[in-house]
């Protein structure tokens, strides 16, 4: 099953729908009356989750595909964590080792933008980068889970780009800020439930910029599997309904080019995930830039 968060034409109300070859179904419709955000809805448990599934042969609103505006499939998550160094071949074009532990950081929840949404090139650097990766979607609340029972809470899978501003990443041993600024962080375009995704541990994963394949790997290559992921976050601490996970990148991003191609305004950015989608982006030039606080 793919789910989605959208608006309808002519709207400014966010939905939840599934998605039925090229339309997209409302769950949010009094026929099926299921939550209008993904938070919610995975909240809502398997029940809920069933409903959903079975909303195509009804007669609830739908919209084709191309009518309407995806968003992220969960717009505005709790937390969003990023591990990284987790691909042996990215491990190997930055001329690092292996690391021993996972190495987590967060990128802010406001990073966050769906399909189609542009990739923002910040006035203070000229550095930015691209990162495809497999996200994983928490779909329940959940303390110490054992590596054997990693997908009892994971809601499914999306592509995630984690755009980063390599200048202010590589200034302090934490990498918050650079990988935090507004719209570095798209999402989607929808969550597939893990039935759809076969083993998350072989898919392909590719990346274009423009017409130029950059990134062309497997999760075949990363060093800590979903599994081991979860696990090791959530002995540290809970993990919550609608998370984002980003389960790190593969070689060929810009840092690890001579000279680097970093993204310029007109680029754009096609990530796909075997069995998960495909996720586009274009990168524009920030705009002017607004002032508060100075009253």
């Amino acid at each position: 099953m793919r789910l989605a968060s959208f608006l309808p034409p002519d709207s400014s109300e966010s939905r939840t729908g599934v998605v039925t070859g090229d339309s997209v179904v409302d769950l949010s419709d009094p026929e099926i009356g299921l939550p209008d955000t993904m938070t919610d809805l995975l909240d809502a448990g398997s029940a809920a989750l069933e409903a959903a599934a079975g909303a195509a042969s009804g007669r609830a609103r739908r919209w084709p595909l191309d009518n309407v505006r995806l968003l992220a499939p969960v717009p505005s998550p709790p937390k969003v964590l990023a591990i990284g160094m987790n691909y042996r071949g990215h491990v190997a074009e930055l001329g690092r080792e292996a690391p021993e532990y996972q190495y987590w950081f967060n990128k802010q929840r406001t990073c966050v933008v769906g399909p189609g949404a542009p990739i923002i090139i910040p006035e203070v650097s000229d550095k930015v980068d691209y990162e495809g990766e497999l996200a994983i979607i928490i779909g329940r609340r959940c303390k110490n889970v054992p590596a054997a029972r990693w997908l009892d809470v994971v809601a499914g899978f999306s592509v995630i780009n984690d755009v980063s501003v390599r200048d202010w990443q590589w200034r302090t041993p934490t990498f918050t800020v650079g990988k935090s600024f507004d719209s570095h962080g798209p999402l989607g375009p929808f969550l597939v439930t893990p039935d759809e995704v076969g083993d998350p541990g072989a898919l392909r994963l590719r990346t274009w910029v423009n017409d130029e394949l950059r990134q062309d790997s497997s999760t075949s290559d990363l060093i800590f599997g979903c599994a081991e992921m979860i696990e090791y976050l959530t002995t540290a601490f809970p993990l919550e309904v609608g998370d984002v996970l980003a389960t790190g990148t593969p070689a060929g991003v810009a840092a690890g080019m001579d000279p680097p191609k970093w993204l310029r305004a007109g680029d754009t950015v096609r990530i796909e995930i075997e069995g998960v989608g495909v996720l586009e982006n274009p990168v524009a030039a920030e705009g002017p830039r607004e002032t508060f606080g100075t009253d």
